[in-house]
C-alpha cells in the first residue's frame, strides 16, 4: 500500500469517526429543545472572585445587583488585589444589603490560587445553591439568576450555562476567541446531553453547596492553578446530577482578550487541566481533536495529489455539509451564527493553535490565574 492509499483509507476512516461524533453526540444538543421550567425562587448565593478587577466591578456589578430575583445574595471575594478592588467592593456593599465581602489575603501555601479564595467565599455564603460568574462578566438579561436557578431540582445539583464573549467588529482574533468558546460550549452541552458531563465554565456555572462539601471542595486538585470550574465539574458531575441551561436569558457575556498573546496565555492555563480529566473523557476528546486534524491534513494531501479526487470530494462535501448543519443549529441556540461564514478557516486556525498550546505546555508550565 502506497502513501496516498494510506492517506485515502485514513481519510475515509476519519470521516466515519466525524460522522459518528456529529450525528450521535453533537446532534443530541443541536436538536434538543430547552425545556421550560417554572422559576424555583430558591435562595441563591452568587459567587464572584475578583483579583485586580476594580474597573470591571464598577462596570458589570450593577447588572448582577439589578437582577429580577426575590432572594439572592452576592458574595464578593477580593483575592489579594493590588488595585482598588476592595474599595470598590466596600462601596457597593454600603449601598446594598445583600452584598457580602470576603477579603482574602495571600498565604504562602496557596499563593496565587483562586481555589483557596473561592473556598473561603463558598464557606461565607449563607445559601445552599451557588451560582458562579467572573468579575469581568455581565448577565445578558435581568433574568439570569431566575433562568439558571430554575434548573435545580431534587436530582439536578449542577447546572451548566453558556458564557459568551462580546463581539468586536473587524477582529479576526475576536472571531477565533468566540469560535473556540462556541465549540467548547457545544462540546460540553453535547456530552452532558449524552450522559457524559465533563466540564463547565466558571463564567456561568451553578451547583449546590452540598456537592462542594461532599467532594471536600477543591482538595483533589488544590495545587493546580486552574480547574476551579472544569476540573471540579469533571470530578463531581454524573449523568444523574447534571443538567444544562441554554435559554437566551441565561447567558453571560465577558470581555474577550484583544491580543493573541493574552488569549494564548489564557488558553494555556485552561488546557493544562484537561490531562486531569477522567480517562473516558480524555479518550473521546483526544479522538475528536485528532479526527478533526487528520480530516484536514488528509484532505489537503489528497486534493493536491488529485488521488481519487471524486470520492474524496464527495466525502469532503458530505462532512462539511453535516458539520454546517449541526453547528448551524447549535450556534443559533447560542447566538453565534455570524461565525459560520468563516467556519473552515477558524477550524483550521484553532487546530493549529491548540497543537501549539499543547506543545508549549509540554515544554513549560503555565503560570497562575492572574
Amino acid at each position: 500500500m502506497g502513501f496516498l492509499d494510506f492517506a485515502f483509507y485514513g481519510f475515509v476512516a476519519v470521516v466515519i469517526i466525524q460522522v459518528v461524533f456529529y450525528v450521535f453526540l453533537f446532534g443530541k444538543f443541536a436538536f434538543s429543545k430547552q425545556k421550560k421550567v417554572p422559576p424555583k425562587n430558591i435562595a441563591i448565593s452568587v459567587i464572584i472572585c475578583a483579583k485586580n478587577e476594580a474597573e470591571n466591578l464598577k462596570r458589570f456589578l450593577p447588572s448582577i445587583i439589578e437582577q429580577d430575583y426575590p432572594n439572592f445574595e452576592i458574595v464578593l471575594i477580593n483575592d489579594s488585589s493590588k488595585d482598588d478592588t476592595l474599595e470598590v467592593i466596600h462601596h457597593f456593599s454600603k449601598l446594598h444589603d445583600n452584598l457580602k465581602v470576603v477579603n482574602v489575603k495571600s498565604i504562602e501555601a496557596f499563593w496565587g490560587n483562586k481555589k483557596y479564595a473561592l473556598t473561603l467565599g463558598i464557606k461565607a455564603s449563607k445559601n445552599d445553591f451557588l451560582l458562579f460568574t467572573d468579575a469581568d462578566c455581565k448577565p445578558v438579561s435581568k433574568y439570569w439568576i431566575k433562568e439558571m436557578s430554575a434548573h435545580f431540582s431534587n436530582t439536578k445539583s449542577i447546572v451548566l450555562g453558556y458564557g459568551a464573549y462580546s463581539k468586536i467588529k473587524n477582529s479576526i482574533l475576536n472571531k477565533l476567541v468566540r469560535f473556540e468558546t462556541l465549540i467548547t460550549a457545544i462540546n460540553y452541552f453535547s456530552f452532558a446531553k449524552s450522559s457524559l458531563p465533563y466540564m463547565g465554565v466558571g463564567r456561568n456555572l451553578a451547583y449546590t453547596k452540598k456537592e462542594f462539601f461532599d467532594a471536600n471542595g477543591f482538595i483533589n486538585h488544590i495545587k493546580l492553578r486552574s480547574g476551579d470550574d472544569d476540573l471540579f465539574v469533571n470530578q463531581i458531575a454524573t449523568q444523574n446530577n447534571t443538567t444544562i441551561c441554554f435559554s437566551k436569558d441565561s447567558f453571560t457575556e465577558s470581555i474577550p482578550k484583544t491580543t493573541f498573546k493574552g488569549w494564548f496565555k489564557q488558553k494555556r492555563r485552561h488546557v493544562s487541566t484537561a490531562k486531569h480529566y477522567k480517562m473516558k473523557h480524555k479518550v473521546l476528546l483526544t479522538l475528536l481533536y485528532i479526527s478533526n486534524a487528520l480530516f484536514w491534513l488528509f484532505a489537503i494531501i489528497l486534493f493536491v495529489s488529485l488521488f481519487k479526487w471524486q470520492m474524496v470530494l464527495g466525502l469532503f462535501i458530505f462532512r462539511i455539509v453535516l458539520q454546517y448543519t449541526i453547528l448551524g443549529v447549535s450556534s443559533k441556540k447560542l447566538g453565534e451564527t455570524d461565525l459560520l461564514v468563516s467556519l473552515p478557516f477558524l477550524e483550521i486556525f484553532l487546530i493549529i493553535t491548540q497543537l501549539t498550546i499543547f506543545i508549549n505546555n509540554l515544554i513549560s508550565k503555565p503560570i497562575h490565574w492572574k
